[in-house]
């Protein structure tokens, strides 16, 4: 059950990302980053924290650098992003689109931004029957040297299984 309805109405010059859809993004969500090259070659990456400016307006995705090399090349030669954030134990999910990203060092409270998201996944992923040192395992990029990847959404979709999966996600008026 979607608990972030799909929504209706006309734009605005409102931010894509209501207050619901920002705190949504940002814990408890698995996410995952992607791009592609020009010959449209797909590369993905985990994406190990999200921060979402005070406007709503920018989402920045930390992601390893080690991991995403591929990603961030693609970025930096001007592909498109993608970013899914989906909630283990309801699998509602958001997908959210953008033009491009700026890849930037983190900073200042990033370090302690990812610490907190990745406690906050262990947290989602045991209660639903993931062993803690399992995920602590597949988050261990979050200790890699890291970046943030900064976007603005141009689009977003509802991608949770069910009869509005693929439905657009319109700004709130």
């Amino acid at each position: 059950m979607n608990t972030i309805p799909p929504v209706t109405g006309e734009k605005t010059d409102a931010p894509l990302l209501d207050e619901a859809r920002a705190d949504f993004i940002t814990h408890h969500v698995a996410m995952n980053v992607a791009s592609c090259s020009a010959a449209r070659v797909p590369s993905v990456v985990r994406a190990h924290g999200c921060r979402v400016s005070a406007d709503r307006r920018r989402v920045t995705l930390f992601v390893s650098v080690p991991r995403a090399t591929a990603l961030l090349a693609d970025l930096r030669a001007g592909g498109a992003i993608a970013a899914v954030f989906t909630l283990p134990r309801t699998h509602e999910t958001i997908q959210l689109k953008g033009a491009g990203a700026n890849i930037a060092p983190l900073e200042h409270g990033d370090p302690a931004h990812i610490r907190a998201y990745v406690a906050s996944l262990v947290e989602e992923l045991c209660r639903v029957g993931y062993k803690e040192s399992l995920v602590r395992a597949v988050m261990s990029s979050a200790d890699e040297e890291s970046v943030g990847l900064t976007f603005e959404p141009t689009a977003a979709f509802v991608q949770t299984p069910g009869p509005n999966a693929g439905s657009r996600l319109e700004r709130k008026p």
